[in-house]
């Protein structure tokens, strides 16, 4: 209780000089509440919002069980419901209302996790715009997968999405990190997961058998839950922006040269996030490749066969990347078959063509241009391949993409 004085000297500071109670409370050194008390300011209080208070109390408990129900609902139309059952006041109580009462969602915790030593990897696609090549330009994606323990990277920019580069660059990396992990994540991609029914999943078959030669589990995530594969994404990032920004390269063999090097120099010393021991990426790496499964003797095969229907003479168009180019073979015995590896020229294996490169082909008296010559000496890889063939017998094309 404060003396009369002061109470006097708070009520001559309120109504004669015009202060504010916090500016009285700090000059006098009290409390806002005893000076509100002092002054009696529950006087001056503005009875206007008093009767829409009143108007909108028997419809509060009509609003808190449809919140309830529907906690996402809208204050207009709520308003529109409470109308409709008589309520003649404005939106404003109402919507301070629902600020009080409105169910607020649980906030789902995430943990960091822990993996053991070659327990787990995880893979994704990561899109970079494109790129010009030749008169043309072609979609740049980047093919990421990290381990889970060291948090080692590898990374491959390539031209396409199909599984036989998808497969390829699995390969490449498992020969980078010398060894393979036992179990690998995917989010609901068409290389890995052709079709999921809640937790049924079908997976691509072709993916599968290349488990299966390299010994290792395929697991998806759930749908919508990249945080279950936050190591991969936070990859793709950290490559988008201290990697790709900004970057000038020639080619995609430059860029991918670039790109070792960037890994080796700058994305393995950084230190492993959230590791006690203080340790770099290189480091952890080394111990974690004893962990790792062996890789088997023999790569995966990781071509595509087609069968298509042929005539006597068929004609074979294989689209190149970054040029294109035709060979028309006429063959005398046997079936004909195209082969491209990954960094190497076009080659026609059967007939009268047997064994000799794509441009090389003399058999259609034409041969490759200068310039589809040099996209091939430049490891261009053939995208697909089309048969424009006459009827007849039907025939097997071997592409290797």
């Amino acid at each position: 209780m404060i003396s009369p004085e002061l109470r006097a000297r708070i009520r001559r500071l309120f109504f004669a000089e015009h202060w504010k109670i916090g500016t009285i409370a700090a000059e006098l050194g009290l409390h806002r509440d005893t000076v509100a008390l002092a002054v009696e300011v529950e006087r001056f209080t503005n009875v206007a919002f008093r009767p829409a208070a009143l108007l909108l109390d028997p419809y509060k408990d009509f609003v808190r069980a449809t919140l309830e129900q529907h906690p996402r609902l809208r204050a207009t139309r709520l308003l529109q419901m409470i109308q409709g059952r008589g309520y003649t006041g404005s939106v404003w109580p109402l919507r301070r209302f629902i600020r009080q009462v409105r169910p607020v969602g649980a906030h789902e915790a995430f943990f960091r996790l822990s993996m053991l030593p070659g327990e787990q990897g995880q893979v994704d696609w990561g899109s970079f715009g494109s790129i010009a090549i030749g008169n043309t330009r072609r979609w740049l994606w980047c093919f990421v997968m990290v381990l889970s323990f060291s948090r080692a990277l590898f990374a491959r920019f390539v031209l396409d999405q199909t599984l036989e580069s998808f497969l390829r660059c699995h390969h490449t990396a498992f020969v980078a990190f010398q060894g393979v992990p036992r179990g690998i994540l995917y989010d609901n991609l068409k290389a890995a997961v052709l079709e999921r029914v809640g937790d049924v999943i079908r997976f691509n078959p072709r993916l599968l058998e290349f488990a299966g030669h390299y010994h290792f589990a395929p697991r998806p995530v759930a749908r919508a839950r990249g945080n279950e594969k936050g190591r991969v994404e936070r990859a793709i990032r950290y490559l988008r922006d201290s990697f790709f920004a900004a970057r000038a390269f020639r080619s995609i063999d430059d860029l991918n040269a670039q790109l070792e090097d960037w890994i080796d120099r700058l994305a393995h010393a950084r230190l492993v996030p959230g590791d006690a021991d203080k340790r770099s990426v290189a480091i952890a790496l080394a111990e974690e490749r004893p962990r790792l499964l062996p890789l088997p003797a023999h790569p995966f095969d990781c071509d595509a066969a087609q069968t298509l229907r042929s005539g006597k003479t068929p004609s074979v168009r294989c689209s190149l990347s970054p040029a294109a180019g035709s060979c028309s073979c006429r063959r005398q015995t046997g079936s004909a078959a195209i082969f491209s590896s990954n960094g190497a020229a076009p080659t026609m294996m059967g007939g009268s063509a047997n064994g000799s490169p794509l441009a090389r082909c003399r058999a259609s008296r034409r041969s490759f241009s200068r310039r589809n010559a040099a996209a091939s000496a430049t490891g261009a890889s053939v995208k697909n391949t089309k048969a424009y063939l006459s009827k007849g017998r039907t025939r097997s094309f071997g592409t290797k993409t």
